[in-house]
């Protein structure tokens, strides 16, 4: 048998392609992006980049409707975008197979919570299954499926940063498509009106029950028997850690983590003198077995915030001290990229001191020095809503020093019905959409307004100008976002008006491909005069020498001539690469 070493979401979608799926809908969204793109690599299935995440669960539910096996994938957050139809979807059920694959952020590496999909999928009466290497990532894919088909549910498959990014090996199968299932009309399962509801409700909570008593047998459940005297309940990574810090100890490691398999936790407990749960996040397990009455050890040791380690069950265990895994290096905050299209936008408003409600995406880091315009982000198209209920609260004269400021890729995600709530209710406020061509934080997936999908396929691309008219926007300006000179003149005029102006600044992302930069910015040490002001748009390319004038490394610079704007004594030149 082949074997490749993966990363875990090369590996579940290796697993969605060997289980025979054939309709797969995601909107990209770090840690579980890659999954997409991986099974984009695979012309049987097809893949597509959908505006969001309940757009992508409906897509995936009409699939597995018709007949097919098919998935969805998100992060964390985008669980909640989705949940509308995914509280419904459970009381419907599936024809063919449907697994929705959830990729939570314990220790927030790029995200705005730390929220436990365990929780949610516990509140929906979902399934969820959890691999802890790439080999179960793929294996357990398929086995998803499996639970789906045989228990007419939805499944969620969760995953998180650590396992999405981390490579194993991984053995490779064979595809296997079963043959599609015929659609059989039925309103009571799948017309969710009340008195379907109702009767539907009743199937959920059999079903569940159900699943947790024949947990018991499933076989990505298991007892891993070795000393009695300390025993683990564990899945997911916790699961590696756990053998790493206690190899010696009993095991009862679950593939399936909700719902639990109660009759199979008891045997583990009653054989063994002393049980940890060990899991990230939130105590889902541990509540429950506590629940069942049992005496467990959980987070009154361990924390719920933040990625575990097999150093953090050393400390607790043996009182052993930290295994540095390397040397400490200086902190290096994020930040914009040389030559970013944001950077310009943000600079204008620095400079006119506009605050800035704003989005999700990379243009989150105008919150920080020394841009310092971002005051608040929320999620997914709240900086439009946010600047319309401060208008609503205060009045036109508080907001003409705010702006909203939303992405291309979010815009269409969510922005868009925010936009239409400004329209419907008299809305005055300025939104600029920050339209760099891409979806940009998240490792640059094509959308709706960039012309190609997934597959990297011609198609048309939404006209943000026209969508932004035909919603009812009378005063819609675009602009290059590296014109400094227009921004700050439109956006004056747009705060100091009285109707609603959406300002779209374009310039595409300085790390898309097939991106050129033929020039770059030298400075003329004998012209500057040390005033700094190249140095306020926060450019990591432009340092001071050592005595206050200012160098720009040439191998970081992109040429955009932002800082040159800036400088009022001609210091700064573009001159073209070598």
């Amino acid at each position: 048998m082949e074997k490749r070493i993966m990363l875990g979401n090369d590996a579940i979608a290796r697993g969605a392609y060997e289980a025979g799926v054939k309709v797969s809908s995601a909107y990209p969204g770090t840690p579980s992006t890659e999954i997409s793109e991986f099974l984009a690599k695979y012309d049987e299935v097809y893949t597509e980049w959908a505006p969001n995440e309940k757009v992508a669960l409906e897509v995936a539910a009409g699939a597995c409707i018709a007949g097919v096996r098919s998935m969805a994938c998100m992060k964390h957050v985008g669980l909640n975008v989705a949940s509308d139809p995914l509280y419904t979807l459970a009381y419907t059920g599936v024809n063919a197979g449907l697994v929705i694959v959830v990729a939570d952020d314990p220790g927030i590496a790029s995200s705005q919570n730390e929220q436990d999909t365990r929780m949610i999928a516990r509140s929906a009466h979902l399934p969820v299954v959890e691999p802890s290497d790439s080999n179960e990532a793929k294996e357990f894919f398929k086995y998803a499926f499996e639970l789906s088909e045989r228990y007419d549910t939805p499944v969620i498959f969760r995953t998180t940063t650590k396992l999405s990014h981390s490579q194993s090996i991984v053995e490779i199968g064979e595809r296997v498509v079963p043959e599609d299932r015929t659609y059989e009309r039925s309103v009571p399962k799948y017309v969710m009106m009340p008195a379907s509801a109702i009767a539907r409700h009743r199937v959920v909570e059999a079903r569940e029950d159900r699943m947790a008593e024949e947990g018991a047998t499933f076989e990505i459940n298991r007892i891993e028997w070795q000393d009695k005297r300390v025993g683990f309940i564990t899945s997911g990574i916790a699961y590696q850690y756990v053998k790493e810090a206690a190899p010696t100890a009993s095991v009862l490691k679950l593939g399936v983590v909700n719902p639990l398999p109660k009759r199979l936790v008891e045997e583990f407990i009653s054989q063994c003198d002393t049980v940890y749960v060990f899991e990230e996040l939130e105590p889902v397990i541990e509540e429950q077995v506590r629940a069942w009455g049992h005496d467990v050890k959980g987070k009154e040791l361990f924390t719920k915030q933040g990625e575990y380690s097999a150093n953090m069950l050393r400390r607790v265990l043996y009182g052993a001290e930290e295994i540095k895994a390397a040397p400490d290096v200086p902190a290096r905050p994020p930040i914009l990229c040389p030559g970013c299209p944001h950077r310009s936008v943000f600079s204008v408003l620095n400079k006119l001191k506009i605050h800035a409600a704003g989005d999700i995406g990379c243009y989150t880091l105008g919150a920080v020095a020394p841009l310092n315009v971002i005051d608040t982000t929320v999620c997914m198209g709240s900086s439009i809503s946010i600047l319309h209920g401060m208008e609503m609260a205060k009045g036109k004269e508080y907001i003409r020093n705010w702006v909203a400021t939303i992405g291309d890729s979010t815009f269409l995600h969510t922005g868009i019905n925010s936009l239409i709530n400004m329209v419907y209710n008299k809305a005055t406020g300025t939104v600029m959409i920050l339209d760099n061509r891409t979806t940009g934080m998240t490792g640059h997936q094509e959308h709706a307004a960039t012309g190609k999908t997934l597959k990297g396929e011609d198609t048309y691309a939404i006209d943000l100008a026209a969508l932004c008219r035909s919603v009812g926007v009378a005063r819609v300006i675009e602009i290059d976002a590296f014109d400094v000179d227009g921004l700050e003149r439109v956006i004056k005029e747009s705060n100091a008006g009285d109707e609603l102006t959406v300002i779209i600044a374009k310039a595409p992302c300085a790390l898309l491909k097939g991106q050129t930069f033929p020039n770059r910015c030298v400075c003329d040490t004998e012209k500057c005069k040390r005033c700094g002001a190249c140095l306020k748009i926060g450019c990591p390319a432009i340092t001071k020498n050592t005595d206050g004038t200012v160098k720009i490394d040439e191998t970081m610079c992109n040429g955009c001539g932002l800082c040159m704007k800036r400088c009022r004594f001609d210091a700064i030149k573009q001159v073209p690469k070598v």
